[in-house]
């Protein structure tokens, strides 16, 4: 039996099928990749994995020898733990065996009756022998290789979990769930706030590991480094393939285009004999034959046409400037509450060129982003644009106003001029369709919130663009769409990635924080 194991299941999200007579099964020491379009069902599945979502339909079977976590990168942190008392909190079930041991110390101290003491000595060695075979007394050295492993070193491990941002917060939740070390380990994209040295150290050790995961994520280069099998959420289906994530798409592609070749080949069979029938089945010389016909043509297994995936075809809108200085930094100190987080910058900005920020996560990559169009104040130093400079500004974190209201509101208030059908066409555009547009933001996927974001930024001329990590949950076809619209933009362009290649491909010039 695998660890999990969901057959013959269906699931409608509101009035869209998601999954249809489908099944999932997780063996010990797989490492499934779980990859699909935006909107596929990804997240669903990974909630009716969790116990969190039931099934319409279906068995769903679960063996109770395995433990299962799940990293929720929204999940709130109560209270004023720090860094390293939240961390320390994976080992909790330990703490409560130390402080039994501690309690049996001093029941030692005074105990005179010899039974009793030998079973309170017995007692002891017994919790000592258990605390020593799980590594207890290793444990800060544990987190402190986690924390260096992640990157969380540098925030100071005495800092209070609550005042970290949103994607400080997330590495402390991945580190916490990796020293807890479930039997299985689902990742909801893990890498979405992690630098490459960051990536690099988690791709090692979920290589390393003997335990089950489950991934999200929309970095293929780090699924194709981990993972063991892909699942393939597609029309409906669960397909489920054994290698890493280029194998497991160049099969995927392959039975593609062969269903495509069955599909028209059938299609046209079919086109046959229904113009057989059609002439033949009035005519008493050939009626026979039109009726043994029609009953091939009604015992015939159809083949469903191939899925139609909705891919968005971004374009952002050029305003012309004539300039060739369009930013510059004179001596910049950015941070908060008067603490520094970088040395002075210095550095120009011409028109045209795509300037990648990198540097370790957390360093002030998006704190300088944020300096540079005046959200935050500088502690010291100067951040000019030129005059005539319209800023297109992207922001991390998938946050909006009202999540009740649908795609069509927060776009047209944002354009009162525009009427409903040419909000509807920009987000369509954008990949979002007409069941999209009729949910409330709150219902929709971590990659169809930022294509409602990315939709805002195409409706208005820009000539530069200021993107913070722009590709995090979007699939691999709006990733290229992104990618190919960028370099299609005539203006200037300051983007903050992750993913090595995305800034390989676009980058004109890059400006490492680290070496500054």
């Amino acid at each position: 039996m695998g660890i999990i194991e969901i057959n013959n299941f269906s699931h409608t999200f509101g009035d869209k099928v998601l999954f249809e007579d489908s099944s999932f099964v997780l063996n010990p020491k797989e490492k499934i990749g779980l990859t699909g379009v935006n909107g596929a069902g990804k997240s669903t599945l990974l909630k009716i994995i969790m116990g969190e979502v039931l099934l319409d339909k279906g068995t769903f079977y679960k063996n109770p020898k395995y433990t299962i976590k799940y990293l929720d990168q929204h999940a709130e942190v109560k209270g004023d733990d720090t860094i390293k008392q939240y961390l320390s909190g994976a080992y909790k079930d330990l703490f409560e065996i130390e402080e039994k041991v501690e309690k049996i110390n001093e029941a030692l101290a005074t105990e005179q009756n010899p039974k009793k003491l030998e079973k309170l000595l017995n007692q002891s060695g017994e919790y000592y022998e258990f605390l020593a075979a799980n590594n207890f007394y290793a444990i800060d050295s544990e987190i402190e290789k986690v924390c260096f492993g992640l990157g969380i070193t540098g925030f100071g491990l005495n800092t209070q979990v609550k005042t970290l941002s949103g994607g400080q917060r997330a590495k402390v939740m991945l580190a916490k769930l990796l020293l807890e070390s479930p039997d299985v380990m689902v990742l909801d994209e893990p890498t979405n706030f992690l630098d490459v040295s960051h990536i690099e150290w988690l791709t090692k050790f979920i290589n390393s590991s003997d335990k089950a995961f489950i991934i999200v994520s929309h970095d293929t280069h780090f699924l194709n480094d981990v993972v063991t099998n892909i699942c393939d959420v597609d029309n409906n289906r669960i397909n489920k393939y054994s290698g890493n994530y280029e194998k497991c798409m160049a099969i995927k592609e392959a039975k593609r285009v062969q269903h495509e070749k069955n599909y028209e080949q059938q299609q046209r069979e079919i086109k046959k004999m229904e113009d057989y029938i059609a002439r033949n089945k009035a005519r008493a010389a050939t009626a026979n034959m039109a009726h043994s016909r029609e009953k091939m043509l009604s015992r015939l297994d159809i083949i469903n046409p191939p899925s139609e995936q909705i891919k968005p075809t971004f374009s952002f809108k050029y305003k012309p400037f004539a300039g060739n200085l369009v930013l510059k930094v004179s001596k910049l100190q950015v941070g908060y509450n008067g603490k520094s987080l970088l040395k002075p910058l210095n550095f120009e900005v011409n028109n045209g060129e795509r300037i990648a920020i990198t540097g370790f996560n957390g360093i002030g990559k998006s704190t300088l982003l944020k300096t540079i169009i005046g959200q935050i104040s500088a502690i010291s130093g100067n951040s000019e644009i030129a005059r005539n400079i319209v800023v297109g500004y992207y922001e991390q974190e998938n946050e909006f106003n009202n999540i009740d209201i649908t795609p069509v509101t927060y776009v047209s208030n944002k354009f009162p001029k525009l009427n409903e059908k040419e909000v509807r066409t920009a987000l369509n555009k954008c990949g979002l369709n007409a069941i999209h547009c009729k949910k409330s933001i709150s219902k929709l996927s971590g990659g169809e919130q930022s294509k409602i974001k990315i939709c805002v930024l195409t409706l208005t001329a820009c000539n530069l663009l200021i993107l913070d990590e722009p590709t995090n949950h979007l699939d691999v076809f709006a990733i290229d769409r992104l990618e190919q619209a960028i370099k299609e933009f005539d203006g200037t362009v300051i983007f903050v990635s992750h993913s090595k290649p995305f800034v390989n491909s676009l980058a004109t010039k890059i400006i490492d924080l680290e070496k500054l």
